[in-house]
């Protein structure tokens, strides 16, 4: 059996660790929260000090952190990961960041012989539960099939978006659409439940008409439409909303590194970064509807 090296266990790590574990892989995992790695130890990971301990021996590396700059920071430089991993080892980078961040990681992966994969995530915290993520992946096909016992543990749905970067890339354009949907969807409740409707009732209309969308069928932002969603529970767990100013952020420097125009995502970015002012990053992103709601 490989052994694989998992380095961060944030909401999203944690959960994708375990399901590993759960799947019999031997794991050695590493945070900078020394709680999240004690909660895998004893659960039969074995806890590392340090990330340079994790992958000791390790064949495959699995990476699951917040910005560029940290992966940057853990792979690149005299000290990264990319110095010390053998060549023909598996990179797996799993977190969301700027795809020029990810091609300077591939190409600093390639040049040391390092299989790596750019696969972000799609699917929240509740995906990484139940082991079922979107993966979007950029880099070989080759490679790919190496992960994909891997990342089937972890995910239900595993595309090759392309080359290097191209995992990345469509993650974001994903992420904005779904910052817009749940914009959109949280304005035309509001209006309605303003002129005197139903909002389940809305809801319903909406979803089985032409403007039915993934927020109207999965994640209603109107508190109480929707049992399990995010909405209904305060706000509380799911994507958050900090998170999700980021991956528009992204989006914003991806299409102008390329010329695009993305003004839909420009505006969804700035009223994340409203409710950002308003104290409210480390709630659902859902709670963007309390800005239509007097």
């Amino acid at each position: 059996m490989i052994q694989i090296a998992f380095i961060g266990l944030g909401h999203m790590g944690l959960p994708m660790a375990r399901n590993l574990l759960k799947a019999g892989y031997p794991l050695k995992v590493f945070d900078l929260v020394r709680s999240a790695v004690d909660t895998l130890a004893g659960e039969g990971a074995i806890a590392a000090v340090s990330a340079s301990a994790a992958v000791d021996q390790a064949q495959v590396v699995i990476s699951m952190l917040p910005a560029s700059r940290h992966v940057e920071s853990l792979y690149l430089g005299r000290d990264g990961l990319l110095e010390q991993l053998p060549a023909g080892s598996l990179v797996v980078e799993c977190s969301t960041i700027a795809p020029e961040s990810a091609r300077k990681v591939h190409a600093a992966a390639r040049e040391r012989g390092i299989e790596l994969l750019d696969a972000p995530v799609s699917g929240g915290t509740a995906g990484a539960a139940a082991g079922t993520l979107t993966f979007m992946v950029g880099g070989a096909a080759e490679a790919l099939e190496k992960a994909r016992p891997l990342l089937a543990v972890m995910g239900q749905n595993i595309f090759h978006a392309g080359p290097e970067g191209a995992g990345q890339v469509a993650k974001v354009c994903n992420n904005q659409v779904l910052a817009v949907q749940m914009i959109a969807t949280a304005e035309a409740m509001a209006m309605g439940v303003a002129n005197g409707l139903d909002p389940a009732v809305l809801a319903e209309i909406m979803r089985q008409s032409s403007g039915g969308n993934w927020t109207l069928e999965k994640y209603n932002p109107w508190p109480g439409v929707m049992e399990n969603a995010p909405a209904s529970k305060g706000y509380s767990g799911g994507f958050m909303a900090e998170l999700m100013a980021k991956d528009l952020g992204l989006a914003q420097e991806t299409a102008s590194h390329h010329g695009n125009s993305a003004p839909m995502g420009a505006l969804a970015l700035q009223l994340y970064r409203l409710l950002l002012k308003q104290g409210k990053g480390k709630q659902d992103f859902s709670v963007v509807q309390q800005l239509f709601v007097e």
